[in-house]
């Protein structure tokens, strides 16, 4: 088994078993899952690692600081996911094909690695995606082994497969990165081609739980940011409890549209300009105005 670092145009060059680390709120992908090794196996064997929850397919990973949770966090990304959000910055994760096939094994020994920072900052385990839920099993095995070692595990969720979350998952998930990605089923629909209502209940779920939450919305000028839709938005997160610790009001912006061109995927936001400011800030005070903590 061998493994390799995938150069990109553009990207840097990042050492084999090197993650990415920053400390910023902009990420780069492109060092894919250098220092993670891939694991090769037969078909009828993958097929039942992959049920038993061992093999999973991972598009990246990398260690930063100030995103994805508190702390300094392990952020795992998963291939697969079952919305086609018009503004995903990461296209190439909707797939799980396009993913390495890697062992739960290998990514808790990264983890075990990483105990000491975890400690001295806070940080933890984040997986994220794509949308991990995809791989439940995987999910399960790497949320219980990292409380094993008594790392605090994040999961990076849209909500809608929240269903596949157990509640034994879950008892041993210290932070939920909730995606709620419209408030108005129409606009939701038109912003990833589903369904609103599985967040809404995965959401009003892990509040009955008392399951810590951090809230994401993203504000997408024409898509997302119509009075009401905002308005929607910030009345659901009311409605998942004080379990919602802070709330998000992430600008849109164009770092991904590169990557839809790569992939031959049509990509239908390419003349929309990033909220200004002043913009921004007014979406956050709408949901200061109900009460909750807002960045």
């Amino acid at each position: 088994m061998t493994t390799t670092t995938t150069e990109r145009a553009g990207a840097p060059v990042v050492p084999l078993g090197t993650p990415l680390v920053g400390g910023s709120h902009t990420r780069t992908h492109g060092h894919g899952t250098a220092g993670l090794e891939p694991t090769e196996t037969e078909r009828a064997e993958r097929l039942a690692a992959v049920r038993e929850g061992r093999l999973g397919s991972v598009h990246s990973w990398e260690l930063v600081t100030a995103v994805d949770g508190p702390g300094t966090r392990l952020t795992v990304f998963l291939s697969g996911c079952p919305l086609r959000c018009l503004y995903c910055h990461n296209p190439d994760t909707m797939e799980m094909r396009r993913g390495t096939d890697v062992a739960s094994d290998e990514i808790l020994a990264k983890v075990a690695r990483y105990r000491g920072v975890f400690r001295a900052t806070g940080g933890g385990l984040t997986i994220s995606g794509g949308e991990p839920l995809m791989q439940p099993a995987f999910v399960r095995r790497l949320v219980a082994g990292a409380a094993a070692m008594d790392v605090p595990v994040a999961i990076d969720t849209s909500g809608f497969l929240g269903a596949h979350a157990t509640d034994a998952m879950l008892d041993d998930v210290d932070l939920v990165l909730l995606d709620v990605k419209s408030g108005l089923p129409d606009t939701y629909r038109r912003a990833t081609g589903r369904e609103l209502q599985p967040t809404l209940d995965f959401g009003r779920r892990l509040g009955a739980r008392g399951t810590r939450m951090w809230v994401r919305f993203v504000l997408v000028p024409g898509l997302t940011d119509a009075p009401e839709n905002v308005a929607a938005v910030a009345d659901h997160v009311v409605s998942f409890g004080p379990a919602v610790e802070r709330v998000e009001v992430l600008p849109f912006h164009q770092m991904g549209r590169d990557k839809w061109a790569e992939l031959g995927m049509r990509y239908e936001l390419g003349d929309v300009e990033p909220p200004s400011r002043g913009a921004t800030e007014a979406v956050r005070d709408v949901f200061r105005a109900r009460g909750l903590t807002t960045f």
